[in-house]
């Protein structure tokens, strides 16, 4: 597989449930990151003192981070929205040449930030909500 370009990293949101997916505008940098809870077995008997692991056992998440620039008064209104009403969403990142992950979540950050001389920015960081699903491309 070649390089890729990290534009073609894509967060979609589907704002109303309709099933359709909009990427989220104006993002320069984000990250998709998957994290498992292990499950420690180890007792007195485990052998030469190693810990052990529960196979299948523990707690699977995702986390989503951006940062961008304002761009598009609806999508800036949305996450806004989605944010102050703690509510539940079905968001879609693509993975350029490796596939899509579709899951929900919830979005637990939302900063903004400016400079006297620069734009307005905003980070937002998204934790999964339930079972995701991946589709390779």
């Amino acid at each position: 597989m070649a390089a890729q370009k990290g534009k073609d990293l894509l967060v979609k949101l589907d704002a109303t449930g309709s099933g359709t997916f909009a990427t989220v505008a104006g993002l320069r940098t984000r990250s998709l990151a998957f994290n498992a809870r292990s499950v420690d077995i180890t007792n007195a008997d485990s052998s030469g003192q190693w810990r052990e692991l529960l196979a299948g056992a523990g707690m699977r998440s995702a986390s989503i981070s951006g940062r961008g620039i304002f761009r598009d008064e609806a999508s800036d209104a949305s996450l806004r929205q989605i944010f102050f009403d703690a509510a539940i969403k079905d968001w879609q990142i693509v993975i350029p040449d490796f596939g899509t992950v579709t899951g929900a979540f919830q979005i637990t950050a939302l900063e903004y930030a400016g400079e006297h001389d620069g734009e307005v920015t905003f980070d937002m960081s998204l934790e999964s909500a339930g079972a995701l699903a991946f589709a390779a491309l």
